[in-house]
């Protein structure tokens, strides 16, 4: 009975410790340890005045944290978060005290009745609980309210669970007019849109004494835009290491270049837009993040400092690994490496006319990728940083058919599969088809008539890539960063080229029909100096920036070079200059003028200007 009644009356005891009381205790910031009672005497000898430039708080924690900001200490968020601390810890206390003295309660009341049963009327005793056993029995009560505080989230309301938070959304926003404005002296009827026709219905070569009976993409009249760019992701931390993660984008189309919508597109009428997946994958990092391993849909896996070869946008299909590792203070070397499906096979390719019907074996295209590189850091204010490439675009190149018959333009030939499923605009081509000539008068009637034809790249691509980039960060936070990077097509061949392309070619040396020589190339390279800011992240961080363009040909596939430069593409050269300012944090504006001009074939000229609004979150 002894016992019982000691533990109830211990349970009784209050458990909370007020911080109030300790932040009293504590010697004001600037005082020692001698100093504080002296100034305690003179708090003490004054009355205490409420002051009309915050409200005053009954709790001594909070005065002291606002004194601290008042005077600087401390910033408002770190204030408000130790505020927030204090009165957490001082609910979970007051809820472990309430939980204490209702089992007090409880063991008294059994205590009691037990006492009552056992006892004869008239017996005294009396209880004497040891301080040790108090703070014991203390501490494990508290213990128990937290770890059930901790479980059932109510120590600190509006707390995510803990698997929630490990999951990270992100996003941003993108408003754009755009002008693109084009010269008088452009062949409008040269710039033959081989795209439309090999994802299209193929095209009548029959009637190419016409010249503007093929699609062409626009050269001569002006053009202005209103566009959308909205992205929203998801990343989930699988701990281990792992994390996986999808984004969904706007976009008029399946290009890979962009996720531009163009406001009055799909009908008009404010229609309302579709919205695609633009990103899934799932990803490992280990070794304290030196090594990565990614798989799916992500971001390009190469480093690329400029929009030369790869489209800043473009994201990867397939699998890529990155390692990274210091090997002395302030040198990282790095090296990547991946295989890329660029298309596969449809399970239904060949022709179903024929008995049986035949299907075609498989032509599936890819892209092998390998870079190696460092990063130097030669001082906290310079730093450069150093990549050479290797792309092998396997398969890529269009193959000649075998002789076939062509009568309607539904019909196929065997090696249609070889066509780019997309392009934009620059690399070489030639007929795909071998289409078998019928007697005078009959069919195709010696191929003066129905010639529906698809186009392949004549060449193939193994582009190598040197990159380079040197941030002179002296003026901090002003920098001045200049990029630079060059591609050559090790896999050209001019002779090829002479002998098989049907674009890119010089004027015809007999003013007639014979083509001209070729004149497009495998090279090209890109400068740029930009100064100001590294990020545009708050109000007025800025930067301006300039450079210059030179993209042959065959350089590297034009599907994946920049969509932007002279409406996207190689063969071109040509000037850029722009500049971003911050409107707020993460808000900012841009503005770029870019003047490309064609390299080799027909004339063709675009200035482009871009005036965008940016915010992301």
């Amino acid at each position: 009975m002894f016992k019982k009644r000691a533990h109830a009356e211990w349970r009784a005891l209050p458990l909370a410790v007020s911080l109030g009381a300790l932040a009293c205790a504590t010697p004001a910031v600037g005082q020692t340890a001698d100093q504080a009672p002296a100034a305690a005497k003179q708090t003490d000898a004054k009355k205490p005045k409420v002051s009309s430039a915050k409200p005053t708080s009954s709790n001594a924690t909070v005065n002291l944290v606002n004194l601290l900001v008042q005077q600087g200490v401390l910033k408002e968020e770190q204030a408000q978060a130790l505020i927030k601390q204090a009165e957490d810890e001082a609910y979970v206390s007051r809820q472990a005290a309430k939980d204490a003295t209702a089992k007090a309660d409880d063991a008294t009341k059994a205590a009691t009745a037990a006492a009552a049963a056992a006892q004869p009327p008239g017996t005294r005793h009396v209880t004497y609980v040891p301080e040790v056993v108090k703070r014991q029995l203390r501490e494990e009560i508290k213990q128990e309210v937290m770890a059930k505080a901790q479980k059932e989230n109510w120590a600190s309301p509006g707390t995510y669970p803990e698997w929630a938070q490990r999951i990270r959304f992100y996003g941003d926003a993108r408003v754009r007019y755009q002008g693109n404005y084009f010269p008088t002296g452009n062949d409008q009827a040269g710039a033959i849109n081989f795209n439309a026709i090999n994802t299209g219905s193929p095209y009548d070569l029959s009637r190419i004494s016409n010249p503007y009976s093929a699609p062409t993409y626009d050269a001569t009249q002006d053009r202005n835009q209103f566009r959308l760019r909205g992205r929203l992701g998801m990343e989930a931390d699988l701990l281990y290491g792992f994390t996986a993660g999808l984004r969904i984008a706007t976009g008029e189309n399946n290009s890979p270049v962009s996720t531009n919508q163009t406001f009055g597109t799909g009908g008009g009428n404010f229609s309302k837009y579709g919205v695609w997946l633009d990103r899934g994958y799932i990803n490992w990092q280990g070794w304290n993040g030196d090594l990565s391993l990614s798989a799916g849909r992500f971001d390009n896996p190469f480093w690329s400092p400029t929009d030369l070869v790869w489209y800043r946008e473009l994201g990867f299909d397939g699998f890529a690994v990155q390692a990274k590792h210091e090997v002395w203070e302030g040198f990282t070397p790095f090296a990547v490496g991946g295989a890329f499906p660029i298309y596969n096979t449809d399970f239904n390719a060949g022709i179903n006319l024929t008995d049986p019907p035949t299907k075609f074996a498989s032509h599936d295209k890819w892209l092998f990728g390998g870079q190696v590189g460092f990063n130097a850091r030669f001082s906290p204010e310079y730093v450069f940083r150093f990549g050479v490439a290797y792309y092998d675009f396997d398969n890529v190149q269009g193959q000649l058919s075998s002789p076939c018959i062509v009568e309607l333009s539904g019909d196929v030939c065997n090696t249609d599969l070889t066509r780019p499923s997309f392009a934009q605009k620059g690399n070489s081509y030639f007929a795909l088809r071998n289409i078998i000539p019928d007697a005078p008068g009959i069919g195709n009637n010696n191929n003066t008539s129905f010639q529906y034809q698809y186009f392949g790249l004549v060449g193939q691509y193994r582009p190598v890539v040197v990159s380079g980039q040197l941030d002179l960060g002296h003026f901090h936070p002003t920098h001045i960063v200049l990029d630079g990077e060059y591609v050559n097509n090790t896999a050209f061949s001019r002779s090829l080229m002479n002998a098989a392309a049907i674009n890119n070619r010089g004027p015809s040396p007999d003013g007639g029909t014979t083509p001209g020589p070729f004149n497009g190339g495998n090279q090209g390279w890109l400068g740029r100096v930009t100064v100001g800011d590294r990020e545009i992240k708050h109000l007025w961080d800025w930067n301006v920036h300039a450079g210059y363009k030179y993209l042959e040909s065959d350089a590297t596939i034009d599907a994946f070079a920049d969509s932007d430069f002279g409406l996207g593409g190689t063969n071109l050269k040509g000037y850029f200059v722009g500049g971003n300012i911050g409107l707020g944090d993460n808000v900012w504006a841009t503005l770029r003028w870019m003047s490309a001009n064609s390299i080799a074939g027909n004339p063709y000229a675009v200035d482009v200007l871009q005036v965008d609004l940016n915010a992301k979150f």
